[in-house]
């Protein structure tokens, strides 16, 4: 199994945990649906270019996971160093996916994870983040990723549906609930919330700009609440 070291935990591809040896990836255009999360970065991994600077992105599969490039000629130089290039995506969902991440606690076994020791595991599958007790626990989640990633799921949506910042829905601007009761989907273990599951291709043809939209609002609620109550000294 091929594990990568972080200061804290582990981090492990999903390659490793399924013992599959791939020495080529072809490219898989749009039209072929990827399993897993959509792409989560706004730049090319390869030129470091943001998507449609130059312009129509390029859509890729490698591994069963999403790649988006900035053009078609960034591809062979992906294939020739394909473990780095993960390596560097897998490194970024992490970063990006562990502030929303909903769980202390192993979605596999329910064990504790020891994040003051570095007792744990950040699996990505599927440009997802899963996080785990022990890399043994690895291998269990392979046999039913679809079983624990709707646990996920559910504990993302319990832990932020409460304070979800958007009254609309952020592809059609229709008001949530206007269609019935909205539609919850997870991506990149954060919650959005839709009008209709209509929305959601929408959304995954560009979810790091919708995502930014919700961070805005996100950053406004915060601002606009209420300070605590300061409490009045009646000592004297």
């Amino acid at each position: 199994m091929k594990v990568q070291i972080n200061n804290f935990g582990l981090e492990i591809t999903m390659l490793a945990v399924l013992g599959l040896v791939l020495a080529t990836s072809d490219p898989v255009w749009a039209a072929d649906k990827p399993a897993g999360d959509a792409y989560p970065l706004n730049y090319c991994l390869v030129s470091g270019e943001k998507l449609g600077a130059m312009g129509e992105p390029v859509a890729f599969k490698h591994q069963g996971r999403e790649i988006t490039f900035c053009c078609s000629g960034c591809i062979d130089e992906f294939k020739a160093h394909a473990d780095t290039y993960m390596g560097k995506l897998d490194s970024a969902v992490i970063e990006q996916q562990l502030p929303f991440y909903p769980l202390a606690t192993s979605i596999v076994s329910g064990k504790a994870l020891g994040l003051k020791t570095g007792a744990y595991v950040n699996m990505v599958y599927g440009n997802r983040l899963v996080r785990l007790a022990s890399s043994k626990e690895a291998g269990e989640f392979a046999k039913a990723p679809e079983k624990y990633l709707a646990q996920l799921d559910s504990a993302v949506i319990a832990a932020q549906k409460e304070s979800y910042p958007l009254k609309t829905c952020v592809i059609s601007g229709m008001e949530l609930g206007g269609m019935g009761e909205p539609y919850n989907f997870v991506h990149g273990n954060r919650l959005v919330r839709f009008c209709c599951a209509g929305c959601v291709d929408a959304f995954r043809a560009d979810p790091v700009a919708d995502l930014a939209r919700i961070d805005a609002a996100l950053k406004t609620q915060k601002t606009t609440e209420p300070s605590a109550p300061v409490k009045k000294d009646k000592s004297g």
